[in-house]
């Protein structure tokens, strides 16, 4: 496939959306009851599920620190959520996988509210199910949902997404095909109700006269994601609240 053809003469893109237009987003909380918070999130064909235990003692003697919670998080894919087939083992301790996995942790270090958890930790457990692309972004919107089924204390949501520029085109939430389209990989996570920006990772350089619009876009499609969120957990609390009410 050319690089011609990733966006049309009509400025559709492979999946037919336009370039600022997100993949469709489907959340559920509380899928394991084992779990102190869990969530599913899905977005266009990447599914992903998270768990978080905790707070709780330090699972190693001396590894916890008196005055605020550790967060940890653990990343892995399923065997089957890609077409490239290897084995679940190899998939633990391969760059990518440590790269989300630090990504994830960093981000709710700073928006935690470690302090109201001493000498305890927090784990955060990430299993891909489906890949399309966009998986930071998913692994760190699927593990705020988590954590606020956790009830975890943190400054704000944390929201990201994916952008990139194709063709000298500003675009949103990028698919697996997108990703491989040699154009720079973007991930915005941002406090959207703060207005904090958490982290801004690119993959290679981006074009100065394209840079501010693909910012731009990043944030608009944090704000966007933010908004379906955060209309889910209202549902979400309502529907607890009544259950409560009604036993």
């Amino acid at each position: 496939m050319s690089k011609l053809s990733y966006i049309s003469p009509e400025g559709l893109r492979i999946d037919g959306r336009r370039a600022n237009e997100l993949r469709r987003i489907n959340v559920e909380m509380g899928i394991f009851k084992r779990a102190d918070g869990s969530a599913y999130y899905e977005q266009g064909n990447t599914k992903i599920i998270a768990a978080v235990y905790g707070p709780r003692e330090t699972s190693v003697s001396g590894k916890g620190v008196f005055d605020r919670a550790v967060v940890k998080c653990e990343f892995s894919s399923s065997s089957f959520s890609t077409t490239e087939r290897k084995p679940q083992q190899k998939t633990k301790g391969d760059r990518v996988t440590t790269e989300i996995a630090n990504l994830v942790k960093q981000a709710f270090e700073s928006t935690i509210h470690t302090h109201l958890y001493p000498r305890s930790q927090i784990n955060i457990y990430l299993q891909v199910l489906q890949s399309d692309g966009g998986l930071k972004a998913a692994a760190i919107n699927a593990s705020t949902l988590a954590l606020i089924d956790a009830g975890i204390s943190m400054k704000d949501f944390i929201c990201a997404c994916s952008t990139s520029c194709i063709d000298g085109i500003a675009v949103l939430d990028l698919n697996n095909i997108e990703e491989r389209s040699g154009g720079p990989d973007c991930l915005l996570s941002i406090q959207p109700q703060i207005g904090g920006v958490i982290s801004l990772n690119m993959d290679s350089k981006v074009p100065q006269d394209l840079f501010e619009s693909v910012l731009e876009l990043g944030e608009k499609g944090c704000k966007k994601i933010f908004l379906i969120l955060s209309d889910y957990v209202k549902k979400y609390c309502s529907n607890l609240i009544s259950n409560q009410i009604k036993n």
